[in-house]
């Protein structure tokens, strides 16, 4: 067998293109499934692969994000290294494009093709031989259903969900004891420790803001993002962003419908007794237990917020911006 070219894989930076024989789901970008159940055959495929390729001393862990865009079309990202947060040195992505070939939804290049399967990507060489397997990965989030400290303040919990909603302006709730967008906690903080479990709805036929977009409003004015940038570049207004002000150091979106956490520390801006700012307010992000935002100074609120007084304490606001994003699990340690 020939031997394997890693830089057959490394040496080009962009995306997939996969598509295959369409199937029956909503034309409009604003459809959204919120359970497995509705996604549909396109989500089946969605998702991390991850595996080695190569052999011997050219051996390399490799990743790939699959990433479904409506009508049997996908995008996909590789990524040399390892999946975000797994490996990738957020160096080189790779391309390719992809092509249905007997209902296998294949990517070609001039280096060799992949054939993704049900839970599984198969990687060749450009002489045909099979050169890797990459199995289908589902991560969870190591912070995933933590508990509340003694002594924290339970926001949401949907294990009781009928009475943690009372703890929000506007709550409301699912059939299943999910928190819905749009709520603003009563509570108010200045300084303290939140944890958030979110989940973004399966809308494939969106792009950009309007895919699955939510905020994070840490005092009711910092917004943390949520959005579905699952294979993004991971900028400042997709998912882990701190909005207008902050790239995440790295994009840590999972695929929609996976649940996912944020925990924040988060400090207010500092007054003296005249008035006078003397410290900025200060963030530090962690995203599927990745830090992401890592001490962030924030110069001032960002747009949408409930309010931008930085001197007072303020609510934890989950925005309404009409997509169904749920919500779970929220607590805050106040320092």
């Amino acid at each position: 067998m020939k031997q394997f070219s890693i830089c057959a894989l490394s040496g080009c930076c962009a995306l997939f293109l996969f598509t295959h024989l369409g199937h029956a789901d909503s034309k409009s970008p604003k459809w959204a499934a919120t359970n497995v159940k509705q996604a549909g055959p396109d989500f089946q495929k969605q998702g991390e692969y991850s595996g080695i390729i190569g052999a011997g001393d050219e051996a390399l862990k490799y990743g790939v994000q699959v990433i479904a865009l409506g009508n049997g079309e996908f995008e996909a990202v590789g990524y040399p290294g390892g999946l975000p947060g797994d490996g990738w040195k957020q160096e080189e992505k790779v391309k390719a494009k992809g092509e249905s070939r007997g209902g296998v939804i294949s990517f070609v290049s001039e280096h060799g093709r992949g054939e993704l399967g049900d839970e599984e990507m198969t990687l060749f060489d450009s002489e045909g031989n099979e050169v890797g397997v990459l199995d289908k990965v589902h991560r969870k989030s190591p912070t995933l259903g933590k508990k509340a400290p003694e002594g924290a303040t339970v926001l949401f919990d949907s294990d009781k969900a009928e009475q943690t909603v009372k703890n929000f302006e506007n709550g409301q709730i699912t059939k299943e004891g999910l928190l819905k967008e749009g709520v603003t906690s009563k509570k108010k903080f200045k300084d303290g420790h939140l944890h958030l479990e979110f989940q973004l709805p399966f809308m494939p036929q969106a792009r950009g803001q309007g895919r699955s977009n939510s905020g994070c409003y840490v005092l009711g004015r910092y917004e943390v993002q949520i959005l579905d940038s699952f294979g993004l570049e991971g900028k400042d207004n997709e998912c882990g962003g701190i909005y207008k002000l902050g790239a995440p150091s790295v994009n840590m979106c999972f695929p929609p419908l996976a649940w996912q956490t944020y925990d924040i520390d988060f400090q207010s801006a500092r007054y003296d007794k005249d008035g006078n700012k003397t410290a900025k307010a200060r963030i530090t992000v962690k995203h599927n237990g990745v830090t992401i935002q890592d001490d962030q100074e924030i110069n001032e609120p960002t747009p949408g917020g409930t309010n931008k007084d930085e001197s007072i304490a303020g609510p934890l606001f989950l925005q309404n911006h009409s997509n169904p994003v749920r919500f779970r699990n929220i607590w805050v340690v106040e320092k």
